[in-house]
């Protein structure tokens, strides 16, 4: 069978502009931080195929979960059903939150672990009969592709046929370490009229925007002033969750909780589609009425799957082990030392790391943001040095799996660095 051509006939690839993209690369196998295609050629998997696989390909550990899971039940119903993974997955991620954090409601995926936490919110004041009507997010943020997860997001060249489809939403600038008081000023300002059901943040780190990096601070200032105006908030921890940033959640970094979490990507291992959003028992227990329609009357086909929950279960347990810590903390620390090599390089514009995530922003002459050249220049290079490392637009950044060996990070350094001493010659 021609793959290239069967799949260019029935394959619509996202994010993929189809008519100008050359032929896709086709994997066949992949084992911990390596994908291996159909000729044989090896990339080690800088993104961790696109931020979730933080334990590496082929786990057995999560495996064996699945098999034994997939032979006492594959799939049942959650509505009026329950079953025993979902219970102990609910149990675990809410001991590990260690806060308020008390109810976990399941969905499949990022985009809809958001959709959940919004209608939440406007919910839950629904139901108190409380006229709050406004959301606050920032700018460049992205939270997901359904609507609800749009309309928080970035308004950018992604969503411009969807624009007059959106709610209005308040959107704070991000904010750069000599404006964080100006815009906490600002949020306040706004926040402090009561007509604010939620803000949502993804906290420290916007990942689709170029792996930008904000300080705790902020999101401490701003989390409390929200908070005091009753104002419900939401963490997007779908990328930053699972050891990205060093630590389980991003929030663990900082002297505040959220009232709502939305987590995924990693949740799984990265091996199955799941999707959790948990809230407090304040929230929950404000959709507790005699009239059934101010239940939460949302739901998918694949919420609370055995199988999923499951892979979650374990790759929890590998959370438990020191070896996974001893490798996110040695991956971090290799990329601070390579950040203090390449910071001042005359190709850079600018480079910030935090956790397993290194970024490396490009210098550009104009600012083509997403659809900057350098991108496919780059996105190419690094094909052919055997790394398959997706840039967002003229960042390059690296966020891979924890089983990472030293050889293989310190590989993606020197062709980085091979990359930004040509960089000219393009």
């Amino acid at each position: 069978m021609n793959w290239q051509s069967e799949d260019q006939k029935y394959v619509w690839h996202p994010f993929t502009q189809v008519k100008t993209e050359k032929s896709p690369l086709l994997i066949t196998h992949a084992i911990d931080a390596t994908l291996i295609a159909a000729d044989g050629k090896k990339y080690l998997d800088c993104n961790s195929s696109w931020w979730v696989n933080v334990h590496g390909h082929g786990n057995e550990n999560i495996s064996d979960a699945i098999t034994e899971q997939f032979h006492q039940i594959d799939h049942v119903i959650f509505a009026g059903v329950t079953h025993p993974k979902a219970i102990e997955l609910a149990k675990r991620v809410c001991e590990n939150l260690n806060n308020n954090l008390k109810k976990v409601f399941f969905s499949d995926n990022g985009s809809t672990a958001v959709e959940v936490a919004l209608k939440m919110s406007i919910q839950y004041w629904h139901n108190r009969n409380e006229n709050r009507n406004r959301i606050m997010a920032m700018q460049g943020a992205y939270h997901g592709d359904t609507f609800g997860a749009m309309s928080v997001g970035e308004r950018d060249c992604f969503n411009v046929p969807f624009e007059p489809y959106f709610f209005n939403v308040d959107f704070i600038p991000f904010p750069s370490k000599e404006e964080e008081r100006t815009i906490l000023e600002q949020a306040e300002e706004l926040l402090k009229s009561n007509a604010y059901c939620c803000l949502i943040l993804e906290p420290l780190i916007q990942g689709s925007a170029g792996m930008r990096m904000y300080s705790v601070e902020f999101l401490n200032e701003l989390t409390k002033i929200a908070k005091k105006y009753q104002t419900l908030v939401i963490y997007d921890e779908v990328m930053t969750a699972w050891g990205r940033t060093g630590k389980l959640f991003a929030f663990n970094h900082s002297d505040v909780q959220p009232d709502i979490i939305c987590l995924s990507k990693g949740l799984t291992g990265g091996v199955l589609p799941l999707g959790l959003t948990i809230a407090t028992q304040e929230i929950h227990d404000a959709f507790l009425s005699d009239e059934k329609a101010k239940a939460f009357l949302h739901g998918h086909s694949f919420t609370g799957n055995p199988l999923a929950c499951a892979a979650a279960c374990a790759s929890l347990d590998l959370f438990e082990e020191s070896e996974t810590w001893i490798n996110i903390e040695a991956i971090s620390k290799r990329n601070e030392l390579f950040y203090q090599k390449i910071k001042n390089h005359p190709n850079v514009s600018d480079a910030r790391f935090m956790g397993t995530i290194l970024a490396i922003e490009l210098k550009e002459s104009n600012n083509q943001g997403y659809f900057s050249e350098k991108k496919e220049i780059a996105y190419h290079y690094f094909l052919e040095n055997g790394l398959l490392l997706r840039p967002l637009g003229n960042v390059i950044f690296i966020n891979p799996p924890y089983c990472l060996t030293e050889a293989e990070q310190n590989y993606i350094f020197e062709i980085i660095t091979k990359f930004l001493n040509q960089l000219n010659e393009h």
